[in-house]
């Protein structure tokens, strides 16, 4: 079991790296050239910025039971199609049970800003969020080592 962090903004990566740290486990950050990550536990990997880069070399390296970290709903999709768990940033898990509302969701949003309309961004990230997040991450590695 790994820790493969989707980490182009991703504003929690100590935290993260703690709780990898603490169970002994690999954590891994993927980010583009565009974005300069260092780590005194993590593994560092950096592609060359593109359209999807980050998310494409993250999906074709996860295996099944590996814990991802991320907020695009394409690479949640690929991620339960390959046996991982997947977890938002603010903490949430992707299912398969309601991906397929999301990304009707997102396809709808998408429309609506083609056609002129203005969509609200995502809300602001929580402290709740940053606790919500770490009590999923530790749920899901203590009921994987069982």
């Amino acid at each position: 079991m790994r820790i493969i962090v989707d980490a182009d903004a991703m504003p929690s990566i100590p935290l993260i790296e703690n709780i990898a740290r603490r169970y002994g486990l690999p954590c891994i950050l993927i980010s583009d050239d565009t974005h300069e990550l260092r780590s005194n536990y993590s593994e560092v990997v950096t592609v060359t910025k593109g359209f999807q880069s980050v998310d494409m070399y993250l999906v074709n390296m996860i295996t099944p039971g590996d814990i991802v970290i991320s907020q695009d709903y394409g690479v949640a999709v690929l991620g339960l199609a390959k046996q991982c768990y997947v977890i938002h940033p603010k903490g949430f898990c992707y299912t398969k049970e309601h991906i397929d509302s999301m990304l009707a969701g997102r396809h709808m949003a998408s429309k609506m800003r083609k056609h002129g309309h203005h969509t609200k961004g995502p809300k602001r990230r929580t402290k709740e969020d940053e606790e919500r997040l770490m009590n999923t991450l530790i749920k899901q590695i203590e009921q994987e080592m069982k």
